[in-house]
């Protein structure tokens, strides 16, 4: 807004880069680019040219403290006296009015750096850097030019190749700085007396006692009842139904039962196939695999899953860690973990590219590997056979092999089956097999989904060889948890619900379904909007939903007919949730996979509000905030 001119008003006097009328602030047609040098103070007397093409670079991963922050007209004081100063001016139009003088200083994060200091920029992006180290950039690039260094031959393998990681001028000769320290070693095995004949292991059917989710309770040995597949062939996912009997599931204190929406943990092991081949990669001899061991730890819970953290000395074999204890293919690698493989690598080109890794300058190929397809530690040792670390020293920067949660499909409390004139108590769930490909071509799958797609798979094979399931004597390791997680927590026996899910997200609102079914009258306080690709190949749980299955649940499909997903169908019952959301008691749910489905919908709610109640974006947001902080809105997304 334009204020006249007052006696207590200066006027602010007027440049040739002046605009009163045209007081909108414009792009410029094109920047002029600074070819110069600038001295601020910094470590250095003198920078790099500044160019279009400068190379990325950045700081060091524990910067020292720092000089000053130089503010921004300090730097443009020293262009303004720099006598170096070289500005090519573009040509605007004729036409058009200059707005402001334009240099351009920066074109790359090594510009910044250079311009800000060696210390200072690392600083000043510290405070927003993502975690993984990647605003720690220093370039090896002027090696190139370097005829007499070494130049690194790569490894000639499938493992590394599949890696595509980029080597940046590497050289065997080039200087690494700022390289990380080698981790200690917090594991230690410790020989002990050999004594009789080795007894046979069962550590592929159960983990080791020391693996205790929850003391001082054990993990329980489920009984697998039956198990069966949800999906059609040609399904673009498989999904797996299992029944597991945990009749003489042990009494805990407090009177803690399974309940409706509720989970259980399932202790998954590494497969054995996997755990073989990282032994091989290692020369683990045969006989050492199940040889008993004392494990000494000096910190930390590990092996245990939520245990204190302290010391440890407890009986083992090297097989049960590496199949019960440490996660070898979920977590992207870790500089702890390639340095350990660089500090044992015996080929003088693998021990370069691992600790150029490790390093300030291997820092962008670093983050390309992280925020690469998933690097197992298997695809890793394949990659550089060289490297063969003890076991011990490996397992210290491991991550831990934590249990994987599923939600139970079905009312617990009804769920149980006869055996003359006993009732076998069985809890329900459905899996999802997440598969993703391998560096050898073919696919693999998660840790959690994968093993329990082999136990189903077991038992379909068997009956359809005319074998009964319960004479496979098939075990999952599991534990009642996350009894008060949110759905279980929020869901109520009176009220009307909406649930909403994509995927095997639907399978704990079965559950909900029988239980309000149960109840006189509550056909009409319940609805299910269930996403699938087609109904035909992947609806899960069809016809199995109770009496009224058809006037409660409503099935969307986003590959068959017109294709819809369930988030268009939330903006089609806008009525619907308006009104379940404003009833007393009104619960809205929403399960399933967070990108796509779970933004969708959140983003369909807010609109209906913003529809239904005259509210605009911001308020509707807020009105959905309050919602989720009284227990009317959850959504429990992966």
């Amino acid at each position: 807004m334009l204020h006249s001119q007052s006696d207590h008003h200066h006027l602010i006097p007027q440049t040739a880069t002046s605009h009163p009328d045209n007081p909108i602030p414009e792009e410029p047609a094109a920047l002029p680019e600074y070819h110069g040098t600038i001295d601020i103070g910094g470590p250095s007397s003198s920078s790099p040219l500044l160019t279009d093409n400068s190379a990325s670079s950045s700081d060091s991963e524990s910067p020292s403290t720092p000089v000053s922050d130089p503010q921004s007209d300090d730097v443009f004081d020293a262009l303004r006296l720099d006598k170096t100063l070289s500005i090519a001016p573009a040509s605007p139009s004729k036409d058009r009015k200059r707005r402001a003088s334009t240099v351009l200083i920066s074109s790359s994060p090594g510009d910044v750096r250079r311009i800000l200091g060696e210390e200072v920029g690392t600083n000043l992006v510290e405070k927003i850097c993502c975690g993984g180290g990647c605003c720690f950039l220093n370039s090896a690039d002027g090696d190139l030019m370097n005829e007499t260094l070494t130049p690194i031959s790569a490894p000639d393998n499938d493992a590394f190749r599949s890696l595509k990681l980029e080597l940046r001028g590497l050289s065997l000769d080039t200087k690494l700085t700022k390289t990380m320290e080698l981790p200690e070693q917090t594991i230690f095995f410790i020989s002990i007396p050999k004594t009789g004949s080795p007894q046979e292991s069962s550590t592929t059917q159960h983990p080791p006692k020391f693996v205790t989710p929850h003391p001082p309770y054990d993990v329980y040995s489920a009984k697998v009842y039956h198990a069966r597949e949800l999906t059609k062939p040609g399904a673009e996912k498989r999904t797996y139904h299992l029944d597991l009997d945990v009749t003489n599931y042990p009494t805990e204190s407090g009177d803690v039962d399974f309940v409706v929406g509720g989970a259980i943990g399932v202790c998954a092991p590494n497969p054995e196939v996997l755990v073989n081949e990282i032994f091989e990669s290692l020369a683990v001899p045969t006989f050492a695999r199940d040889k008993p061991i004392m494990l000494r730890t000096t910190n930390g819970r590990w092996p245990t899953v939520w245990g204190d953290e302290m010391p440890r000395e407890l009986m083992t074999t090297r097989r049960e860690l590496l199949t019960w204890c440490s996660d070898v293919q979920s977590f992207p690698p870790t500089k702890l973990l390639l340095r350990v493989l660089g500090e044992y690598a015996e080929a003088p080109n693998e021990k370069k590219i691992l600790l150029y890794l490790s390093s300030s300058q291997g820092q962008a190929s670093f983050c390309d590997l992280r925020t690469g397809p998933y690097v197992t530690l298997s695809q890793l040792l394949n990659a550089f056979p060289s490297s063969r670390p003890p076991l011990d020293h490996l397992l210290s920067v491991l991550n831990t092999l934590m249990p994987r949660f599923y939600s139970l499909s079905q009312d617990p409390q009804i769920s149980c089956t006869r055996e003359e004139t006993k009732c076998r108590r069985l809890i329900e769930i459905a899996v999802t097999v997440h598969e993703m490909p391998n560096w050898r071509g073919g696919s693999r799958t998660g840790v959690g989904s994968g093993y329990l797609e082999s136990v189903a798979q077991q038992i379909i094979d068997a009956e359809r060889g005319g074998t009964k399931a319960e004479d496979l004597h098939l075990r999952v390791p599991m534990f009642r948890g996350l009894m008060a997680n949110p759905l279980a927590r929020e869901f109520i026996s009176d009220g009307p619900m909406l649930l909403i899910g994509a995927g095997v997200g639907v399978a704990p609102f079965r559950g909900f379904v029988q239980r309000r079914l149960k109840s006189a009258n509550c056909a009409n306080k319940v609805w299910v909007l269930q996403g699938v690709r087609d109904s035909l190949l992947d609806e899960l749980y069809s016809g199995e939903w109770g009496v009224e299955e058809d006037k409660v649940k409503k099935v969307v499909q986003s590959r068959r007919g017109r294709g819809k997903y369930v988030q268009d169908e939330v903006r089609h019952q806008a009525d619907l949730v308006w009104f379940i959301i404003n009833a007393p008691d009104g619960r809205v749910f929403v399960c399933g996979s967070s990108k796509g489905m779970g933004e969708g919908v959140e983003k369909a709610l807010v609109e209906v509000v913003m529809e239904k109640g005259t509210l605009n974006r911001e308020e509707a947001e807020e009105f959905w905030t309050r919602k989720k902080a009284d227990g009317q809105y959850i959504a429990e997304t992966w």
